[in-house]
């Protein structure tokens, strides 16, 4: 079992990932809203450096986790993100991780291989 976790930094694009997900059969994905250290300082401190585009900080982003079942589907996942928000290497497109999970409880064994 994985842990993928997806910062999305175009919120606007949620129910595109969410759909591309679901397609590459990934369901049952939390959502949190999330910001980045930058954005919450060049709230409440001035800053050496801006945006281009002030919008930017006072918007937010979109954290995705979700659980699966193998290697094969992150790569699924990665695959159908960068479908949606292009190649992630890109700027101001999200921040994607995947990590082993050692112990899960509570996921629905039609999802465990």
């Amino acid at each position: 079992m994985y842990m993928v976790s997806f910062v999305l930094d175009d919120t606007d694009q949620l129910d595109a990932v969410l759909e591309a997900l679901n397609e590459g059969g990934v369901s049952g994905v939390t959502i949190l809203d999330s910001t980045g250290s930058y954005r919450h300082l060049a709230k409440r401190i001035p800053l050496p450096y801006t945006f281009s585009d002030n919008s930017s900080i006072q918007r937010g982003n979109s954290t995705i986790f979700t659980i699966v079942p193998d290697e094969e589907t992150v790569n699924i996942c990665l695959q159908k993100i960068e479908g949606v928000v292009g190649d992630l290497d890109n700027p101001n497109t999200g921040v994607f991780s995947a990590w082993p999970l050692t112990h899960t409880k509570g996921i629905p064994l039609s999802r465990k291989k």
